[in-house]
């Protein structure tokens, strides 16, 4: 079926906003139909958890299927999931079954940094001698039992073999020649990246040697994956946002979507199937009340967060800036069916969620707070965006929601 074939049986009308912002609930698996999975589903069913060293991978497993830090971590170490660079050369959590195939997507990213070194003087044959110096040596230290290697312990390793590239290269990004041959030989997947502390919410890593063998799927075929993958993840989407998540160019969007048989329906692009399901979905009456991050596949992979402020709500403003025009949240959401009905953030000094509801709290939404207080306090002590987030940054937010409540 071609990318420019609408869909029949009243699916040409776009749904309304209430109605769509349900249904990317049900599709993201937030109204409970992924309890009791395990982390590799989620991910495979919900969508790839955005990594950058938070919270928020611990957060997508347990709002969908109340998975705790310790089975996360220990998914990590048994690689039933693992954190890679893929779409867009961006890194995210991601389920086993897509090891080989989301790899290849992040290759034209790691290859980019080539360029830079080309610029600096350094030959082609100078990183093909490295690449094949560090897996020789992170093989090395897997067969001795030493295990994974940090870049210091890397670059000690491997003396004079790592160029230093001076303050032209820091200008560029490239202040040695390691981290770009770090990043081929991960991109192949000959080695992996692994938290030091086994935890994924913090950004210091070590290397181990791996040999991930190759994906069966072209180029082609692994965007056409993607497409399928994406468009099944978020319920629908519209052709910019598809190229926001993919960065594809317009004739690989356009290929990918005839790939994945893709339908013109309620106003975006959607699997066959889901055109007709969303034609009959029927939104849960009961309130569904979740908290999530602000990084959350529900958002992130779509890119639209302002589309799930109700219109009642479009004036409310969270630190002078309205949250109805904010492409990315101020903060982290909570979230009915949906639907956005508050913020939060937490506040390790006194362990607790501070929180600012758009409306008078009900007994479910105050009970979910307790639920995911006690989550944070007892496996994860501290929720950091990212890895830089600290309480005294976020100070001012906490402050914010605290006088908003």
């Amino acid at each position: 079926m071609s990318p420019q074939t609408s869909a029949h049986m009243g699916q040409d009308s776009p749904m309304d906003s209430a109605m769509r912002r349900a249904w990317s609930w049900h599709k993201q698996g937030l109204d409970g139909s992924l309890a009791g999975s395990n982390a590799a589903t989620v991910l495979g069913n919900a969508g790839w958890a955005r990594s950058i060293g938070g919270a928020n991978p611990y957060l997508t497993l347990f709002s969908r299927a109340g998975i705790r830090r310790e089975e996360v971590d220990a998914d990590v170490v048994a690689l039933r999931i693992h954190e890679l660079p893929t779409a867009r050369g961006c890194t995210y959590v991601l389920g086993a079954p897509d090891f080989d195939w989301a790899l290849t997507l992040g290759k034209p990213a790691a290859e980019s940094t080539l360029k830079v070194l080309d610029r600096l003087g350094v030959a082609r044959d100078e990183v093909h001698a490295l690449e094949a110096q560090t897996l020789q040596v992170l093989q090395d230290a897997a067969t001795s039992g030493e295990g994974p290697l940090d870049p210091k312990q890397l670059k000690e390793l491997l003396g004079d073999a790592v160029r230093s590239l001076g303050e032209e290269g820091k200008k560029k990004g490239a202040s040695t020649t390691l981290p770009t041959v770090l990043g081929l030989l991960q991109a192949d997947g000959r080695i992996r990246r692994v938290p030091v502390n086994g935890r994924l919410d913090q950004q210091r890593y070590a290397y181990a040697a791996w040999g991930l063998p190759p994906s069966p799927e072209s180029p082609e075929q692994a965007r056409a994956k993607l497409m399928e993958n994406y468009l099944g993840w978020t319920g629908g989407a519209t052709l910019k946002q598809t190229q926001w998540f993919t960065a594809f160019t317009v004739a690989q969007t356009k290929a990918a979507l005839a790939a994945a048989q893709a339908v013109e329906a309620h106003g975006m692009w959607m699997l066959p199937a889901d055109a007709q399901k969303a034609a009959d979905f029927v939104p849960e009456k009961e309130e569904q009340i979740q908290l999530l991050a602000s990084s959350d596949s529900l958002f992130l992979l779509r890119r639209n967060a302002a589309e799930h402020v109700a219109d009642e709500d479009a004036d409310l403003k969270f630190l002078d800036a309205k949250l109805s025009l904010q492409g990315d949240l101020p903060d982290h959401p909570i979230v009915d069916r949906g639907r956005i009905i508050g913020l939060w953030q937490y506040d390790p000094g006194q362990e607790r969620i501070a929180h600012w509801l758009f409306s008078a709290p009900t007994s479910a939404v105050m009970h979910k707070i307790q639920e995911v207080a006690a989550f944070i306090r007892e496996d994860l002590r501290d929720f950091r965006t990212f890895s830089l987030d600290s309480p005294q940054s976020r100070q001012k937010r906490i402050d914010a929601l605290n006088a908003a409540g």
